[in-house]
């Protein structure tokens, strides 16, 4: 398993919080263990007590993904490093349970978790996971939603930087506003200039017309 791959775990806390709408989806220790996903065993560590816990890592690392979104790079990785310090992880190679076609390990770096509790453990490979995809792609790959007022965390991984919406329905979504807002600036311009020669119109005399 690719160290970067744990970006998404980051990626998914952050976004079960709506702060536009109002929305927080992370209100059940089932919710939280559902961030795990395949990671069964780091799951079932989860009780009511990393609610609380959950929801303050979450808020650390909507900051490093807002100020990544601003342009504020090294602040962003102040505040990740913030995390790494707090949260560190164990480095191991693992590979037995992926074999080759010949049946060999397919060797991998895997992030060990020896954490006291969940919330440490998902807390540092959110971070972990992170500061690989930032180290590797860079800072202004790690963005916010722009279709308002979705401002859901996403990565980029475009080969042109150009990804700036979380999904293709909020690229659309902000497509198709942009498309009615030049439509009805184009309206107004249009109505303006026709009341503009109305006035020109009524303003001459009847010699000059």
């Amino acid at each position: 398993m690719e160290l970067a791959y744990y970006s998404d775990y980051a990626v998914r806390l952050v976004n079960t919080e709506e702060p536009a709408r109002g929305r927080d989806s992370l209100t059940t220790v089932e919710a939280v263990k559902e961030l795990f996903g395949p990671a069964t065993q780091m799951a079932r560590r989860v009780n009511e007590a990393d609610l609380p816990r959950f929801r303050a890592i979450r808020t650390r690392l909507r900051s490093v993904f807002a100020a990544a979104d601003e342009g504020d790079h090294t602040g962003a990785v102040d505040l990740l490093n913030s995390l790494l310090l707090e949260f560190p992880v164990s480095p191991q190679i693992s590979g037995h349970d992926h074999l080759d076609d010949d049946g060999r390990p397919r060797w991998h770096m895997h992030l060990a978790d020896h954490s006291s509790n969940a919330t440490a453990g998902y807390a540092a490979i959110s971070a972990m996971g992170l500061a690989f995809h930032l180290t590797e792609f860079g800072a202004d790959r790690l963005g916010l939603c722009q279709a308002p007022p979705c401002r859901n965390a996403y990565l980029d991984t475009s080969t042109n930087r150009s990804r700036r919406y979380c999904s293709d329905r909020c690229a659309t979504r902000a497509n198709v506003a942009a498309y009615r807002a030049r439509k009805r600036l184009e309206a107004e311009r249009a109505d303006l200039t026709g009341r503009t020669a109305e006035k020109s119109q009524e303003s001459t005399t009847p010699a000059e017309r």
